[in-house]
């Protein structure tokens, strides 16, 4: 194998930059739709504790989601920060719209790809499939994630599952 091989080329990418629990994060700004205040959210039963509940956006339902939960770091506190990123997720070739609550948004930044590494190997015990790179910045890391395997694809449709319940409930008056 080549140096090449082992050392796999990242493209150059503009990256939205976050906060989760002290940690800078980012997601490729391409998967971004929007950056909402976070609002009244309604909690739908029997759905897995990282899911905050939906939100109406123009009409639609939209699932929200606690990234920190989803990692394990513990429930978001609401503050004056506290903001939903509104992503596109692409499931089977379809798009799916989700909102991710951040403790606070950064700013958009520019990577170039020699700044981009892969995420570290560490033993077979960590899912690092989540994280898209590491990319060099002034203060250290940000981690860039991979907005499609975030959240796998039977999460996607037991979550879109569940808000189309919720529409048809909203719909119905129940």
């Amino acid at each position: 194998m080549s140096e090449k091989d082992s050392n796999k080329q990242h493209d150059s990418c503009q990256v939205l930059t976050f906060i989760l629990a002290d940690e800078v994060y980012g997601v490729d700004i391409m998967s971004v739709r929007e950056v909402l205040d976070y609002t009244n959210v309604t909690k739908v039963p029997q759905t897995p504790d990282y899911m905050v509940g939906v939100i109406n956006l123009r009409g639609n339902v939209v699932p929200v989601l606690d990234l920190r939960l989803k990692f394990g770091m513990g429930k978001t506190q609401k503050t004056v920060n506290t903001c939903v990123i509104i992503v596109e997720v692409e499931i089977d070739e379809e798009i799916t719209v989700l909102g991710a609550l951040a403790d606070s948004v950064q700013e958009v930044v520019d990577f170039e790809g020699d700044n981009i590494e892969d995420a570290p190997k560490i033993g077979t015990q960590l899912n690092t499939a989540f994280i898209k790179g590491m990319a060099k910045n002034n203060d250290g890391f940000v981690i860039i994630l991979n907005v499609n395997s975030v959240f796998s694809q039977d999460e996607i449709q037991g979550l879109a599952g569940t808000t189309e319940t919720t529409t048809e409930q909203a719909a119905s008056g129940v």
